[in-house]
């Protein structure tokens, strides 16, 4: 799927979410205006133990939803940030650097794309050179994994002008609403996302005629 058009989708959904927060928010604000009235009038207790069986509920579904929301939003930085790094290999403005490090400028332009809510020291990388430049073969060049799950970061190989490049990037977002993070993450409490890039990198290297 194009990532324009993905990023657009995980775009729209989060906007769908921040509706639909609004929209609970607005209806239940209109359950409980009258509530402190209705709990020093009523003396039988019923309005108070009926507070009592829906506050908690309600509390934790408006922290899920907004979790959900976030959640939602890092996905969509992180595809972001793929694709704005990984421009900087298609171009070649990493490979043709004659001072400073390639790869620490790589990471710069991933935290700077999804930095305001994801954590860059948890961010993982793997930027690889296909062998026989082939859009096939990358499709067979599987990550691997640690035994907590995390992606390992094998190389960072940005090739030459012409050559085909794999960019993967992996970030654990971990859950803090409770009950909800189980429900979502099972037992480590975390969502896992993953962007994929597979680029031809540009004829980049003239001559000079």
């Amino acid at each position: 799927m194009n990532m324009s058009i993905l990023r657009e989708m995980r775009l729209r959904a989060c906007f769908f979410m921040g509706k639909l927060i609004l929209k609970f928010e607005t209806k239940m604000f209109k359950i409980f205006r009258g509530l402190p009235n209705r709990l020093r009038r009523d003396e039988k207790g019923t309005t108070a133990v009926e507070f009592g069986l829906v506050a908690f509920p309600f509390i934790m579904s408006i922290f899920g939803i907004v979790e959900m929301a976030l959640m939602f939003t890092a996905g969509s930085l992180i595809e972001g940030a793929t694709g704005s790094a990984a421009r900087l290999i298609r171009t070649g403005q990493l490979q043709q650097m004659t001072s400073g490090n390639p790869e620490s400028v790589f990471l710069e332009a991933l935290c700077d794309h999804a930095g305001m809510f994801v954590d860059c020291n948890e961010i993982v990388y793997d930027v690889q050179s296909v062998p026989d430049g082939s859009f096939f073969t990358a499709s067979a060049m599987t990550p691997t994994y640690d035994g907590d799950g995390d992606m390992l970061g094998t190389s960072f190989s940005t090739g030459n002008a012409n050559d085909i490049v794999l960019v993967r990037v992996f970030y654990r977002y971990n859950l803090m609403t409770p009950l909800i993070s189980t429900l979502l993450g099972g037992e480590d409490q975390s969502i896992t996302f993953m962007s994929t890039v597979v680029l031809r990198t540009e004829p980049y290297e003239f001559e000079a005629g």
